[in-house]
């Protein structure tokens, strides 16, 4: 769901104090943040975030293609470790798919 356009993007204000300090600063080490749901602006182009992931802080670096999205759809949450093997999962289930006794 979109927010309004009259409300405008929503970015931490903090966050935002840290982007102008950087940019003033001419600073390039990351920016620590846990504010995941902040859009990415113009002025982040470049800049380095560090994001947390609820367990760490992922660093992300900002480049053009990322302006309008969210801090956190680039620092994933969960560790995807595969798809489980098929005779693995056919000796618990059956061929059916259903549980077996």
């Amino acid at each position: 769901m979109s927010r309004s356009l009259k409300k405008g993007p929503y970015t931490d204000e903090k966050l935002m104090k840290k982007v102008k300090k950087a940019l003033d600063t001419g600073d390039r080490k990351p920016i620590k943040t846990w504010a995941r749901a902040s859009t990415i602006t113009p002025e982040m182009v470049g800049l380095t975030f560090a994001v947390h992931n609820g367990k760490t802080h992922e660093d992300v670096l900002i480049v053009e293609s990322m302006v309008g999205h969210k801090l956190g759809e680039f620092a994933q949450t969960r560790k995807f470790k595969g798809h489980a093997k098929k005779g693995k999962l056919a000796k618990v289930y059956g061929s059916s798919g259903r549980f077996e006794e």
